[in-house]
């Protein structure tokens, strides 16, 4: 499907519209921030492509805000292997942490006894989750990803993992809920009908800090989606109105791989250069 962009400005804003051969609007771009609103989730995938080329290609659009960014643009010290992300596994930081404070064996086996939940259960079954997204996620190496794994934020957060390529950057958060039914909503998802998580939400937020950080050193726009990915779900029902994160099945990231036309080979290795520097996350 060939999308026709055009430049509209008006009442203070801004915007590129991407529209359909018969006029009919299916998304826009603000030119000032570079975020794109997707209005037909069934065009998703090219109305991000064009506009993103277009907002990346234009020179009348990114002349300012590229040559401001790329003057003040900060460089990271040399990289060492003790700040190189790239040696993360999947669940790293889990893994450190059931190593550091985990029970010990008369620990394991009162709570096995009890048959009472606890904090180290959780952590074993969140490992469980990054590691199968993880063996998914390294396969798409082949199409020209580069994936990155546990990713350490400031407050003791991290991000599961991070993939980046030619369809541009995905901060992708797992969460295993092991035959059980997820109903994702706007803002908030349900776990057996349980009571409403800010997954959603957090996810948004944790992919503008992404984006902070990555063009803070890379001098130039870059598109970063929040993605949720279930794992060992028995169920998974997503509301037509939910258009900000990309919600999959640990085995759905595939689709992700032919996507493309959001940053060059060239970009995709300077993201990607930044985003596996430990010290570049440390104030995120």
């Amino acid at each position: 499907m060939e999308l026709k962009v055009t430049r509209w400005r008006r009442y203070g804003h801004d915007r590129l519209y991407a529209n359909l051969p018969d006029g009919t609007a299916v998304g826009w771009a603000d030119v000032r921030t570079g975020d794109i609103t997707v209005l037909a989730p069934e065009y998703r995938d090219d109305v991000i492509a064009v506009l993103t080329r277009h907002l990346r290609d234009n020179p009348e659009l990114v002349s300012a805000r590229a040559a401001s960014a790329a003057e003040a643009c900060p460089t990271l010290p040399s990289l060492t292997p003790a700040d190189d992300l790239a040696a993360n596994r999947p669940g790293q930081s889990l893994r450190d942490l059931l190593e550091k404070s985990g029970p010990g064996l008369i620990e394991r086996v009162v709570s096995q006894l009890l048959r009472r939940p606890t904090e180290w259960d959780s952590w074993r079954k969140g490992l469980a989750g990054e590691k199968r997204v993880g063996a998914e996620l390294n396969r798409l190496a082949r199409h020209g990803w580069r994936v990155l794994h546990s990713i350490p934020l400031a407050n003791h957060v991290d991000v599961d993992h991070l993939l980046i390529g030619p369809g541009g950057v995905f901060s992708i958060n797992t969460k295993h809920h092991h035959n059980k039914a997820v109903w994702v909503g706007n803002d908030a998802v349900r776990v057996n009908h349980g009571k409403p998580a800010p997954y959603v939400r957090k996810s948004r937020a944790e992919a503008k800090r992404v984006v902070r950080v990555l063009e803070h050193y890379c001098g130039f726009p870059v598109p970063v989606e929040p993605v949720l990915v279930f794992v060992g779900v028995t169920d998974l029902k997503v509301v037509a109105t939910q258009l900000g994160v990309r919600v999959y099945q640990e085995r759905q990231v595939a689709a992700l791989a032919p996507l493309s036309g959001a940053l060059t080979v060239e970009q995709v290795e300077q993201v990607y250069s930044v985003a596996r520097h430990r010290q570049a996350w440390s104030q995120a």
